[in-house]
């Protein structure tokens, strides 16, 4: 732990005593533009319109000039209180309340320029949680500016290793709000195979386009890695990761309609996901549950001003599991859905305070082998509240290589795994501190 300590204090001080620059972690090393011309509050994952091209043509603009490879390291240390103790943190070595982890995630990245129209973001963590590292991650993009009939259009090919993980957009699970939560508090058990479940398990290719700055179109075919390369790369089930089997192709299509003005940004789009899966591994009924996942979404952005950023953000996904494997070795009913909404708005206030709340819900079909919850079914809903201050990431911050976002967090519940009772209980206070660098432009700037 104190090793850790020191590495915050470490980077604390470089922050403070750098001199000015123009760019930050990871890729504003190569485009010479401040955090706030790409991300809502200056401080990511949130993507403003500049942003999303710099995604959209595979990471690839650039000032100019010749830099050294982007490379960032981010800290995230976090304060987690719940209403209730929770007994099972023993298990973790922690306490049963009020865990204070410095390294609840470090995280070493790549990111930029590969070529003229090709680029990659590629991420690696260390869980304090879990004292585990793997990679994290991955999207590595080939795009090509062209016409088609008169009208621009791009086309592009992705290889990554998350559905959605590639996305342009911040309704969809991977990049979704909160952006930072806790490692420690309790969460509710359903969530949909595209909610986050194929995460670091999976290696994709696909081909997209944006037509005319209005269509946005995606297929990706996806691949289960196998168990032994997982355990390489830490998210196996040697290191605590999933022991479900994944069978064949698993197709995913994203569909999308943008339209901007000066000041306002629009976008309403769907995506679908389907897979086949022995669960844990269990082949021997020679059946597997088909899992089909579909979603809507829908963003706004009112950019105004420097001063002022409204951005809100939509979700609509269901699933339909067709269950026959895990009704012969588990007892469960033959199909089964779970639904889930969710909803945020922020306010982005001088690129520096941002206030978000978001409300969400999962309601799901009674099934107490499947979900495992106690009143047979998987109903969750609350509040998450969260204010945010990044005070870098402008035009003139100093330094601009660095970059650290603060934010305190309030999760509520009404409803926790199918019950009221006791929801409260699992109600988080989480106060959280990232911290990002980039000791190559960091090198650059001082050299």
């Amino acid at each position: 732990m104190k090793l850790q300590s020191l590495f915050s204090l470490l980077g604390l001080a470089l922050l403070l005593l750098a001199p000015r620059a123009w760019a930050i972690p990871a890729f504003a090393e190569q485009t010479g533009q401040p955090c706030s011309q790409c991300h809502v509050g200056a401080f990511g994952p949130q993507l403003k319109p500049y942003g999303r091209d710099f995604k959209l043509y595979g990471y690839s603009a650039s000032d100019g000039e010749k830099h050294l490879p982007g490379v960032a390291i981010t800290l995230q240390s976090g304060l987690t209180h719940t209403a209730d103790d929770q007994p099972g943190n023993a298990d973790q070595g922690l306490k049963a309340n009020n865990n204070l982890i410095l390294d609840q995630q470090i995280s070493l990245y790549f990111g930029g320029r590969l070529g003229n129209e090709t680029g990659a973001f590629v991420q690696a963590t260390f869980d304090g949680t879990r004292a585990g590292f793997a990679w994290d991650n991955l999207d590595v993009r080939h795009a090509h500016a062209t016409t088609l009939f008169g009208k621009d259009i791009v086309l592009g090919l992705t290889l990554n290793n998350s559905p959605g993980v590639q996305d342009l957009w911040n309704s969809t699970p991977v990049w979704g709000f909160p952006y930072n939560q806790s490692s420690v508090a309790a969460a509710p058990a359903a969530a949909a195979l595209s909610d986050g479940g194929l995460g670091q398990q999976v290696l994709g290719a696909g081909a997209y386009l944006m037509w005319n700055d209005l269509l946005y179109a995606e297929f990706t075919s996806y691949r289960a890695l196998n168990a032994a390369m997982l355990n390489h790369l830490g998210s196996g089930p040697s290191t605590g990761g999933p022991t479900d089997v994944y069978s064949g192709a698993i197709p995913y299509m994203r569909l999308a309609l943008q339209h901007e003005t000066d000041t306002h940004y629009a976008q309403v789009g769907a995506y679908t996901l389907e897979a086949r899966r022995f669960p844990g591994g269990d082949r021997s009924t020679g059946l597997s549950d088909q899992l089909r996942d579909w979603a809507l979404d829908a963003n706004y952005q009112f950019k105004g001003s420097d001063t002022h950023y409204l951005s809100a953000h939509a979700l609509f996904l269901r699933e339909q599991a067709t269950l026959d494997a895990s009704r012969l070795l588990a007892g469960t009913q033959a199909s089964n859905r779970l639904d889930t909404l969710r909803a945020d708005l922020s306010y982005s206030y001088r690129n520096t305070w941002t206030p978000t709340l978001q409300w969400f819900r999962t309601q799901g079909t009674s099934d107490a082998a499947w979900w495992g919850t106690g009143n047979a079914v998987p109903d969750s809903r609350g509040q998450v509240m969260e204010l945010a201050w990044s005070p870098l990431g402008k035009p003139d911050s100093i330094p601009a290589w660095g970059n650290v976002r603060c934010a305190l967090q309030f999760v509520r519940y009404e409803q926790f795994d199918g019950t009221p009772l006791q929801a409260s209980g699992h109600n988080t206070v989480f106060l959280s501190f990232w911290l990002a660098l980039s000791p190559t432009y960091a090198r650059e700037v001082n050299r």
